[in-house]
């Protein structure tokens, strides 16, 4: 089983984050999957953007779902970069997309479009929200879905497997070797965030991790290298 790499936001950490310029630098850097987060604009965009506001990775300030798609666009999300939209961004790079819903009223328009462009096969939805996913999952009964989750214990793999994902994706910081090999027992890959240092990719090959997100280019070539 191959062990993946995952470019999160892109590659953030050498790259404005969630924008098209990180999206082609991760994949340039050949991370096997390309991670980034969605909300919805005023008008129904599917705005790819980590936060509920511009205000931590734009020049401007506020809530995503009180500016329509143009006024968004007209901010700098980071070296001149604007805020795509997830179809730009499917338009754009070639690899594997892990779409990751941070708000649970972005289900149905990812679903549309998932539908819609026949992306089932090329993008994995991911949430926090385990309703989210539930959601996802009657929208698109084919669609490989994962459960996100920070602060967690042993019944993060009962929720997984109540809402029907394939994948865990969790903080690695807390992250053990018991529930790694019960999360796999369930027929769970479990993938541990945020890789961004050797040690932390030693620990997650040790845990039996299927795979790390990270921000860093270096983990890639590491991940590359020792495979």
């Amino acid at each position: 089983m191959s062990f993946l790499t995952i470019g999160h936001r892109g590659m953030m950490g050498v790259e404005p984050e969630n924008t098209l310029r990180s999206f082609v630098r991760a994949e340039r850097e050949g991370v096997d999957v390309i991670e980034l987060d969605l909300h919805l604009s005023k008008d129904g965009a599917l705005v790819v953007m980590h936060d509920p506001d511009v205000d931590r990775t734009t020049d401007g300030t506020g809530a995503i779902a009180e500016r329509t798609l143009a006024e968004l666009r007209e901010l700098d999300a980071g070296r001149g970069e604007r805020i795509p939209v997830f179809e730009q961004v499917v338009d754009t790079v070639r690899l594997p997309l892990q779409a990751e819903i941070k708000d649970v009223a972005a289900a149905q328009a990812l679903a549309e479009v998932v539908r819609s462009r026949d992306l089932t096969d090329r993008v994995e939805i991911i949430s926090f929200h385990d309703e989210a996913l539930a959601a996802i999952r009657t929208l698109l009964p084919g669609v490989r879905t994962g459960l996100v989750a920070e602060r967690y214990g042993a019944d993060v793999v009962d929720r997984a497997k109540a809402v029907g994902a394939e994948v865990v994706s969790l903080d690695i910081r807390r992250l053990s070797l018991e529930l790694v090999e019960r999360a796999h027992a369930a027929q769970l890959k479990v993938l541990g965030w945020t890789v961004n240092t050797h040690d932390q990719l030693r620990l997650a090959r040790g845990l039996g991790l299927d795979g790390v997100v990270t921000d860093q280019p270096e983990i890639r070539r590491a991940v590359r290298f020792t495979a």
